[in-house]
């Protein structure tokens, strides 16, 4: 019974290191802060020029910060792909005769991959999450044959 939870446990490890890996040598951008002038506008009350001032420079500030964040999430899901793909070679060959951390290594590889399309489909790009996807099927249908339907070779 502890094996499964270890292999989960050593999975979600897995996976969160690559997340938080990102974050820390490569953070996203900062979202603008809301002006603490606009907070007690009343929605009977007319703004004055200055808060409608600041209202059109938050809006085009948070426009910014959209696009931006927008590229940095197809960035991340381009680098967690990419970890994603060393992790599962990495399970598959040199750690696959430590079967309960390949699992976990494995299935942590698979989770990076869950986080990868998800990072992609924040992109807005259709183009992108398309290819994203298609990556994500194609390394699912390899990682099925290699783990479950090739043949093993016995080597005595």
């Amino acid at each position: 019974m502890i094996k499964p939870i270890y292999t989960l446990f050593l999975a979600f490890l897995i996976a969160l290191f690559v997340g938080l890996g990102i974050d820390t040598f490569h953070p996203g951008p900062t979202a603008p802060k809301y002006p603490v002038e606009l907070e007690n506008v009343e929605n009977c009350c007319e703004e004055t020029p200055e808060q409608h001032a600041l209202r059109v420079e938050f809006n085009e500030n948070q426009r910014q910060f959209q696009e931006e964040f927008k590229a940095y999430s197809r960035v991340v899901s381009i680098v967690s792909l990419i970890a994603a793909i060393i992790i599962l070679v990495l399970s598959l060959t040199l750690l696959a005769k430590i079967k309960m951390i390949a699992d976990g290594i494995l299935l942590g590889g698979v989770f990076t991959i869950i986080y990868s399309i998800m990072r992609g489909l924040m992109t807005e790009d259709s183009q992108f999450r398309f290819l994203i996807v298609t990556a994500g099927i194609i390394i699912a249908f390899v990682l099925g044959y290699i783990k479950f339907i090739r043949p093993k070779t016995n080597l005595q």
